[in-house]
């Protein structure tokens, strides 16, 4: 029997997560089909648009992730720019805006109605949905995510056999397609992937239903200012604020991670 702590959380409390398990199916199929059929311009455009940036986190190597998603901070992605007023080397807001909203209702529509369904029905309280893939041979340096108002999902879409995992503190923890895994992110961790093949999964970030819904918004609107302000390709999800304590990599046996500096 699965066994649960302060980082790493029993998803049955979180109900408004089961109509995401129960879809899962549906919702890797539109992943592939996107992956499979898009044209290289809408894949370019997903990539450079559509996915958070980070400049914090760093890796062994070169950077083997790739992320790309449909809504952040409660708001879908064509909607964030808009308001954010997000300049692209290669578009301006409103051409950015409109392109993603194509693409989200084009390639994501049964994803779109469940995260509107659920936001609907618990007070919007999914604020991040993007898809995370790890590319073969990923190391990620050990890091937190000081995200104190929020719990992350993990719903498995593709997972591999073999070493793909997540190490957070003491423990090693690992994906399974079609279920969910919960963790606090506050807590160090650093996931990898030492298998042969890619590792794709919905990351769903939301509130902490035990926190005051006011004073999370208002924490997420003045965290929010500050991440778009250090980089505004970051969707509000990466900050300065993710790099983990010296003692951390010594506490959990991995001061050999100090010397990576590759940026994710």
């Amino acid at each position: 029997m699965e066994s649960f702590n302060e980082y790493h959380l029993d998803p049955e409390q979180f109900l408004f997560l089961k109509i995401f398990q129960d879809n899962w199916q549906i919702i890797r199929d539109e992943f592939t089909y996107f992956i499979q059929n898009a044209s290289e311009e809408e894949l370019k455009f997903t990539y450079d648009v559509l996915g958070p940036k980070n400049k914090t986190i760093k890796t062994k190597g070169n950077s083997k992730y790739s992320a790309f998603g449909i809504l952040f901070q409660g708001l879908f992605i064509e909607k964030y720019i808009k308001k954010h007023q997000i300049q692209y080397p290669d578009f301006g807001s409103e051409d950015a805006s409109a392109k993603a909203l194509l693409l989200r209702e084009k390639y994501f529509p049964h994803l779109t109605q469940v995260i509107e369904k659920v936001n609907f029905e618990h007070d919007e309280i999914i604020r991040n949905a993007y898809f995370g893939t790890f590319h073969p041979g990923l190391d990620i340096k050990l890091h937190v995510n000081y995200n104190p108002h929020m719990n992350r999902g993990y719903l498995g879409l593709i997972v591999p056999e073999g070493d793909v995992a997540m190490k957070i503190c003491h423990e090693q923890l690992y994906w399974h397609e079609g279920q969910i895994m919960v963790l606090d992110h506050s807590y160090p961790h650093c996931p990898h992937n030492y298998t042969n093949y890619d590792r794709t999964v919905l990351v769903i970030d939301f509130f902490k239903p035990d926190r005051p819904r006011e004073q999370v918004m208002q924490f997420e609107k003045e965290q929010v200012i500050q991440r778009m302000e250090d980089n505004p390709y970051s969707l509000g999800v990466f900050g300065k604020s993710d790099k983990a304590e010296i003692e951390d990599f010594i506490k959990y046996g991995l001061a050999h991670q100090l010397e990576w500096d590759k940026a994710l």
